[in-house]
């Protein structure tokens, strides 16, 4: 065999008319002389944040038993596939979402301290104050190593602004993600707008969205734009790049057909709300989605950060699709009704189906001499454990791959009592080369092996 110097350039795109696409890792840009060597080295590690709001029922998802054979739960059951990838932790607190003498706000400060442990200013006017969160902590540090440092992404749209939970402002219930503790980082709800991000080129990025509007109309697709770059690329490629190139540009076209399918749906949401363009109308195909658009964006190493809020705190979406049209947050405030215990569980089992399809999507994708999810790190989980009594100690929280095996998973993990959260965030940032003093309210790093 002949070994060559030439490689493909770790950064090639495929370029069209408003168009950039990153294309995935492959053979072609390992150098001959370290194929059959352990390529993991050069393969990026991921982080990511799933928030899902108003509690879970703690009874229907900690598990019984602690280490390997513990039983799974009601509402971890969707995620059994994966037991050999992922960690269910307890005893994780968010003791900053707590009131500390501000008195009502639950939700509030649930969402603004679950990445950022610290206790949120109460305000509901443009003096709002947090802390920096710990994806842009991990952001910062990777700035200029991708094309974007992250990426926020979310399943439910806000205002950001005015009172959303008794005196506290929007800003604390629409965003996980703080890039200041004045600057929050609001998640991207259209599936057309995120599309549109990640494979537009700058220019497109600073068009006004009308001028954007009428270069989308003209532009058939993304992948016909850059169609004679990818024939020219595919040439040169060997048999096993060309199936991955081919698996990952079908990809992006069936991510493109379903966002044309969404924008072509007429339908009405329930009780008269117009579903904005690009939305899926059934909610689960629009979280599976924006689960599509962070596998991409990781395959294509666009980002490695990536926040997704699948419903914001106070939620009160309708979960018509599994027969449920009282809204979620009431449904919280149960009163030990079993009926409605029953139907917040049922939600809460959506939740880790679609974080279930999330893990596949990343298992199937190939990536070195492993997948996607055995180079991430997700975090699942909520910043209020029970949502009657707005208890936000021992929350719900699990987390998903390898982290480059750098985490075994495989196991319910139980933290000593009080154990803040952030002291997890502390040790993922670690295993992604950011070292950190301190996040938050943390008092350590959590020791996970």
């Amino acid at each position: 065999m002949i070994i060559s110097r030439k490689r493909l350039p770790r950064r090639t795109f495929l370029r069209g008319m408003g168009t950039v696409i990153a294309i995935p890792m492959l053979d072609a840009m390992v150098p001959a002389i370290a194929r059959g060597r352990d390529l993991s080295s050069g393969t990026p590690v991921r982080l990511a944040f799933a928030y899902v709001p108003n509690g879970i029922v703690m009874k229907d998802w900690t598990p019984k038993t602690v280490g390997k054979d513990y039983e799974f739960t009601r509402i971890l059951k969707p995620l059994e596939a994966f037991r050999d990838d992922i960690l269910v932790l307890s005893n994780l607190d968010s003791h900053t979402g707590n009131a500390l003498g501000d008195g009502p706000g639950d939700h509030a400060r649930a969402g603004a301290s679950f990445l950022t442990g610290v206790h949120c200013h109460k305000t509901a006017g443009s003096d709002i104050r947090g802390g920096v969160s710990v994806d842009q902590v991990a952001a910062s540090k990777l700035t200029g190593v991708t094309r974007f440092p992250s990426l926020e992404l979310g399943c439910e749209d806000s205002r950001t602004v005015g009172d959303c939970d008794s005196g506290y402002s929007c800003a604390y219930t629409n965003s996980l993600s703080w890039r200041t503790p004045q600057s929050p980082m609001p998640p991207e709800v259209n599936p057309r707008s995120a599309f549109e991000r990640l494979f537009g080129t700058s220019e497109d990025l600073m068009l006004d969205p009308q001028t954007r509007a009428r270069r989308l109309k003209y532009r058939k697709s993304i992948l016909d734009s850059a169609r004679d770059d990818t024939q020219n690329l595919v040439k040169k490629l060997g048999p096993g790049d060309r199936r991955k190139i081919d698996e990952y540009l079908f990809s992006i076209r069936e991510v493109e057909q379903r966002i044309e399918s969404a924008e072509n749906d007429s339908r009405q949401l329930p009780h008269g709300i117009d579903k904005p363009v690009g939305i899926p109308f059934e909610f689960p195909e629009y979280a599976k989605l924006m689960c599509d658009l962070q596998v991409l964006a990781f395959q294509s190493d666009l980002t490695r950060v990536v926040t997704l809020v699948i419903g914001r705190e106070g939620s009160n979406r309708v979960y018509q699709e599994i027969g449920i049209s009282d809204p979620h947050h009431p449904l919280t405030h149960h009163r030990n009704n079993p009926e409605w215990i029953d139907k917040v569980i049922r939600i809460n089992t959506l939740h880790t189906e679609l974080l279930t399809y999330l893990l596949q999507r990343l298992k199937s994708t190939a990536e070195g001499d492993g997948t996607l999810l055995d180079h991430s790190m997700i975090v699942y989980g909520s910043g209020l454990a029970d949502g009657n009594s707005h208890t936000h100690e021992a929350l719900p929280v699990l987390l998903a791959g390898r982290g480059g095996s750098s985490l075994k998973p495989g196991k319910h993990f139980v933290a000593a009592a009080g154990t803040p959260i952030t002291n997890l965030y502390l040790s993922l940032l670690d295993r992604i080369g950011v070292h950190e003093e301190r996040l938050g309210d943390s008092t350590g790093r959590l020791e996970l092996s």
